[in-house]
């Protein structure tokens, strides 16, 4: 099955490479891949990034500036870790941005986990900030909190009542076209 997905993989990556207009995502991602200080986030995490199969029995450890690359676009999509693992097989943008996983796997979801509980645990994102507000400042950018939205109508029951028969202060309707 592997092999399968690989060699599609491989072609939907040729395809890809031969389209006429980069997308939003991409010209996204390709400025985060210039302006993030990579070395300068590897080199700041590395001391707490200790992968637990090194020289054991499992999948072989997945590198840091790889796990950096995820936990970025999570942030950068809001996406849960499950979701971000699909988002990655889903998106040739993503899976370039994470590198050539033609050769390298997508991180799995406990992976993702294992990787995000420390670094929230031990306030290492505030490290990551200072890093990046670091970097950006000597090339007189700055960062500030923002979001990205992806706005999606989906079907639903046509009351916005809660089990209380009250209406629910954060239901809100919309229409498109007659629907």
């Amino acid at each position: 099955f592997d092999r399968v997905f690989d060699e599609v993989g491989l072609f939907a990556q040729a395809e890809h490479q031969n389209k006429k207009k980069a997308t939003r995502r991409e010209r996204l991602l390709a400025q985060m891949d210039t302006l993030i200080p990579w070395q300068r986030l590897i080199e700041a995490l590395s001391p707490s990034y200790f992968p637990k199969s090194v020289g054991k029995r499992g999948r072989p450890p997945i590198g840091l500036e790889r796990m950096v690359r995820a936990y970025f676009l999570q942030q950068w999509y809001g996406l849960a870790d499950e979701a971000l693992e699909d988002a990655i097989y889903d998106s040739q943008a993503m899976r370039d941005f994470m590198f050539d996983l033609a050769i390298e796997s997508v991180p799995d979801v406990t992976t993702l986990l294992r990787f995000r509980h420390p670094l929230e645990k031990h306030a290492l994102t505030h490290r990551v900030f200072e890093e990046i507000n670091a970097s950006l400042a000597e090339q007189g950018l700055f960062m500030r909190k923002g979001t990205i939205v992806d706005a999606t109508i989906v079907m639903t029951a046509p009351f916005t009542k809660n089990k209380a028969k009250q209406r629910d202060p954060e239901m809100k309707q919309t229409r498109k076209g007659n629907q």
